[in-house]
């Protein structure tokens, strides 16, 4: 049977060398390798790649209306972004690239559809690199839709933030594993003080786990960097999938993959206790 273990996250900031306003190609080659079938990648990065290659060509940034830039520089990054993996993944493997917006999500016969295309990719030597269809989904017909869904349903996934994204796909496919890369080591109390790393969030079943990750959301104060969601939206958005049995590990894109999964290098990992 078809089976996708490992559902991997990049962020935007972890994949880019900010000095340089440029894509940090070691992180992208380093985790390019570790890809293969059996695992999925939610990446982040379209927009700013996207926005960086502009100001390359041009000299300048796009002028206009917020949402129409960015729309625009998600589609100019998008290209780029997946002509990198496809430069950096094992040849004998195929790269597919998956788009996604928040209706595949709420939508029981588009969730199905979804669910069987990243399966297969397992068993067809295929590596799926999902992303949020940035360029198609008008941000007011975005809020009407889930407004509507809300109405009906008790639970609603956005998929805007990739975090959420990531974590709706590990709990759909039943990924043992969910690997959130970012640019700090993990989850902080404090986000401006290092030393308040939390490595380890448990729980002896499903009610325990999620009564810890959200007493470590009360204490969490600050976000890593400006505009983004913090570390509160982070823990908001993995626990359906920790409930449901999939250990979280949120580290540094710097590290490997496979020294995080392992413990070799700090991070912050979240699961249920095992049973014997």
């Amino acid at each position: 049977m078809n089976t996708l273990d490992l559902v991997i996250k990049i962020g935007s900031m972890a994949m880019i060398r900010k000095e340089d306003h440029d894509i940090d190609y070691n992180i992208l080659s380093r985790l390019s390798a570790e890809l293969k079938p059996g695992v999925a990648l939610v990446s982040s990065g379209a927009t700013e790649i996207g926005r960086l290659d502009y100001i390359k060509r041009t000299g300048s940034e796009l002028q206009g209306e917020r949402e129409a830039v960015s729309t625009d520089y998600a589609a100019q990054g998008q290209v780029i972004l997946m002509s990198q993996y496809r430069q950096f993944v094992q040849p004998d493997y195929s790269v597919r690239q998956v788009l996604v917006e928040h209706t595949h999500f709420n939508d029981p016969a588009k969730r199905g559809h979804i669910r069987q295309l990243l399966l297969r990719c397992a068993g067809q030597g295929a590596i799926p690199i999902i992303n949020y269809n940035d360029t198609v989904s008008a941000e007011e017909n975005r809020k009407l839709e889930l407004a509507a869904l809300r109405k009906t349903a008790d639970a609603v996934v956005e998929g805007i933030d990739n975090d959420e994204t990531a974590a709706a796909i590990a709990e759909l496919v039943g990924a043992k594993t969910l690997v959130i890369l970012s640019s700090t080591e993990g989850i902080y109390r404090d986000a401006g003080d290092p030393s308040t790393l939390v490595e380890s969030v448990g729980g002896a079943d499903a009610d325990e786990l999620e009564a810890n990750i959200r007493a470590l959301q009360a204490s969490c104060v600050g976000a890593s960097r400006a505009g983004a969601n913090g570390a509160r939206a982070k823990l908001e958005y993995i626990i359906p999938a920790a409930r449901h049995g999939t250990t979280v590990i949120i580290g540094h894109s710097r590290h490997r993959v496979a020294d995080l999964i392992s413990g070799a290098e700090r991070c912050t990992r979240i699961e249920m206790a095992r049973r014997e």
